[in-house]
């Protein structure tokens, strides 16, 4: 495996770990519809986050959460509301995006609620 895809797979099961850690259940990893796929599905409470993860180890300008496209949110909210329609929930849906920064050894990890707020 790349090492790039090994730290994509790292940085999804800090997010796992930290989503687990502030009460969230993770109900389902890598859902995949059609052409979309959604990171992390978790659920705490009435909410259900949806997650993108997020992995950088380099300095890049640019933050990690904008690399998030239009296309891409298009796709995560078909994915959504596919998965919510199939599974007969009765929720309030958010999208998410954690970020997961490497630094040398050390992670740091940031949780944007509602990151698509705007859109």
């Amino acid at each position: 495996m790349a090492k790039h895809n090994e730290f994509g797979k790292k940085g999804e099961q800090l997010a796992v770990d930290y989503l687990t850690n502030n009460g969230y259940k993770v109900v389902h990893r890598n859902y995949r519809y059609l052409k979309a796929e959604i990171d992390i599905i978790a659920k705490k409470g009435d909410i259900l986050a949806i997650v993108e993860v997020k992995s950088r180890s380099s300095d890049y300008m640019q933050s990690i959460a904008d690399t998030v496209t239009e296309k891409k949110i298009k796709l995560m909210v078909m994915a959504a509301d596919h998965y919510i329609i199939s599974k007969d929930l009765d929720v309030d849906a958010r999208f998410d995006i954690i970020t997961i920064h490497r630094n040398g050894t050390k992670f740091d990890i940031e949780h944007l609620e509602n990151a698509f707020y705007h859109f």
